[in-house]
């Protein structure tokens, strides 16, 4: 299962889309991958995902043996964006949900419909815009959870000397985001001042998206030179393993 794992980070699948995709609760992919081995999924959801990585068996041979390549990362996109949306056009079941989850749940699409249908603003919904990137990005970015309770207690909604998380980690960056909404509310803070701080933090997302870009493209040259070398004009289920190892060939001249 190490390969497993391994690979959905490489390809950048998170745990929340997974789980959507199977039609489970995040906790329960969490247990999933957690087996020694993928022959202790459920049939179904094994099935599921060995369709989504476009693999015969879920051993960590043919994991091991998948290329990753631009066209398999779009193409596994589209079956799991696919199934997303048809998941989602189904009712929702909240058999799975204990009723404490049923009423937060059934509280959070009440509020967000409420803001919806009274505030008609563009604003309203960047809002929720964001908070869903942010609730997506919630595997991958710890810190956020730490961040969500700062702004609990500071509304009132939770006592400040509770710690649901890490005490120390969540502790520490409460205390530094105090600090900083102190600087912005009582003006120790300008934007002339930070102009210097915003321009790297800017520089760093753009250089993170080149990185990404750059790796995107020289995958599309590498396709683009083996479909030429080998003399076809796509890959198709029957010249795929070909134009893989003729791509994996060239890679390895460019070294």
């Amino acid at each position: 299962m190490s390969e497993l794992n391994k690979l959905l980070s490489e390809i950048g699948i998170s745990k929340v889309k997974l789980a959507k995709y199977l039609g489970v609760s995040r906790q329960m992919i969490y247990n999933y991958l957690e087996l020694d081995s993928l022959n202790k999924w459920p049939q179904e959801k094994r099935i599921l995902l060995l369709k989504l990585l476009d693999i015969e068996d879920g051993s960590d041979k043919a994991i091991k043996n998948i290329k990753i390549t631009s066209e398999y990362l779009e193409n596994v996109e589209v079956r799991l964006n696919q199934n997303v949306r048809d998941m989602n056009s189904q009712s929702f079941n909240y058999k799975s949900l204990t009723k404490e989850e049923q009423e937060l749940l059934n509280d959070l699409v009440f509020l967000i419909k409420e803001k919806f249908t009274e505030e008609k603003t563009k604003e309203t919904y960047y809002i929720f815009l964001y908070l869903y990137h942010v609730l997506q990005s919630l595997d991958n970015v710890p810190e956020i959870k730490y961040i969500f309770a700062y702004l609990s207690k500071k509304t009132g909604f939770t006592d400040p000397r509770e710690f649901k998380f890490n005490e120390t980690k969540q502790f520490i960056l409460e205390s530094i985001v105090y600090t900083a909404f102190n600087l912005y509310n009582n003006g120790g803070a300008s934007k002339s001042k930070l102009t210097e701080s915003h321009n790297r933090f800017e520089q760093e997302i753009e250089q993170d998206k080149e990185e990404k870009l750059s790796r995107t493209q020289q995958l599309n040259t590498f396709k683009i030179q083996a479909l030429r070398e080998l003399g076809y004009t796509e890959i198709t289920k029957e010249n795929a393993s070909e134009v893989l190892t003729k791509m994996a060939e060239i890679q390895s001249r460019k070294v």
